[in-house]
């Protein structure tokens, strides 16, 4: 088995899939070369494997960024491998970059910030629901990493930082603001009632639907633009977590 794999042994056999709805179809081949699109803004570049929602790393300029993705490409995997959704080999030669968009002030403040033209591909019903799985895996992953984590984090340098239950607040406002790109709204009361369970369930809903590629409401984001971004989002703060976890 190659040092560049990503999951040693996953390659080669199935993991036992939490989510086992998904047919057997959705698997990706392991000998597929990786296709990135690159978000450039003026200071910092995102690198963004197209097919894979939630990876997406950054970097100062076009070949930090990919080094960046590929570092964290075990870190990913171990992701994935809650889903029967095989995860491609990967060195960082595989990567192929097949779009570059101009980046933001988002961009450069640390998000991938701009809507790729692959992101307002259509969905058929196969794809919609490998979204979904996907978003779910990532959804646990951050679940599992707070779970396991200390309440204090390590500080950085000039000692900031948010410690772990501000981290989950920052990442379930945020994903509250996202669903509105996608037409998801709870009231007051059904945030009480139902909070983070309700609203997911509701984003998965919306998600598993065939869709034209265009966003569900106006100005809103197309399904594959809201899952990566809600992905990557709960990933990196998983990542921060266990990287300053004492």
């Amino acid at each position: 088995m190659p040092s560049s794999c990503l999951l040693p042994g996953a390659c080669e056999r199935s993991e036992t899939p939490r989510h086992d709805h998904v047919a057997c179809s959705l698997i990706v081949a392991a000998s597929r070369r990786t296709s990135v699109y690159l978000e450039i803004g003026p200071r910092r570049t995102f690198a963004c494997a197209v097919e894979w929602p939630g990876w997406c790393r950054s970097g100062r300029g076009e070949k930090a960024a990919l080094e960046a993705l590929a570092t964290y490409a075990p870190r990913f995997a171990r992701m994935a491998a809650r889903t029967a959704i095989t995860v491609p080999r990967i060195r960082v030669g595989d990567l192929e970059v097949v779009e570059r968009v101009s980046g933001s002030a988002v961009t450069d403040f640390g998000a991938p910030g701009v809507i790729p033209s692959s992101d307002r591909r259509p969905l058929d019903a196969a794809a919609a629901g490998r979204l979904v799985v996907l978003l779910g895996a990532a959804w646990d992953e951050f679940d599992d990493v707070v779970a396991g984590a200390p309440f204090s984090l390590r500080k950085g340098p000039r000692g900031g930082g948010r410690d772990r239950d501000r981290i989950v607040e920052h990442v379930i406002d945020a994903e509250r603001s996202y669903a509105r790109h996608i037409g998801v709204r709870q009231t007051a009361q059904e945030w009480t009632d139902g909070g983070v369970t309700l609203m997911r369930g509701r984003i998965r809903a919306v998600l598993g639907r065939r869709s034209d590629g265009t966003p569900p409401v106006e100005r809103g984001w197309p399904p594959r633009y809201f899952v990566r971004r809600t992905a990557w989002h709960a990933l990196d703060h998983a990542w921060e977590i266990e990287d300053r976890s004492t």
